[in-house]
């Protein structure tokens, strides 16, 4: 009768640590590749972040233009800028609302 209990004791020991070590594998893939997910995200987002500074100043705009598009950039005044809206079937121009808040 002891050996029947010491058998099934350590046969529930083994059965406990392999659901356990497989559990632990599973959990470790899932930070895995939530680690990598979040590395690729941090990448793309320094990217993005670096080329938002660059661009936004007003100097490298200025710059940009001088360099690339020469004379063939013109200053257009708001007042003049459209709205194009399509809904359902309808196609309409509006002119553009600014609102201040």
């Amino acid at each position: 009768m002891k050996k029947i209990v010491l058998v099934s004791i350590i046969f529930s020991l083994i059965l406990l640590t392999a659901i356990i070590k497989n559990t632990a594998k599973q959990i470790e893939d899932e930070l895995f590749t939530t680690k990598e997910n979040l590395r690729i995200l941090k990448s793309e987002y320094e990217n993005i972040l670096l080329e938002h500074d660059y661009l936004s100043s007003a100097e490298k705009l200025l710059e940009f233009q001088s360099l690339y598009f020469e004379d063939q950039l013109i200053q257009k005044s708001i007042k003049n800028i459209k709205v194009y809206y399509i809904s359902k079937n309808q196609k309409n121009i509006k002119n553009l609302k600014i609102t201040e808040e």
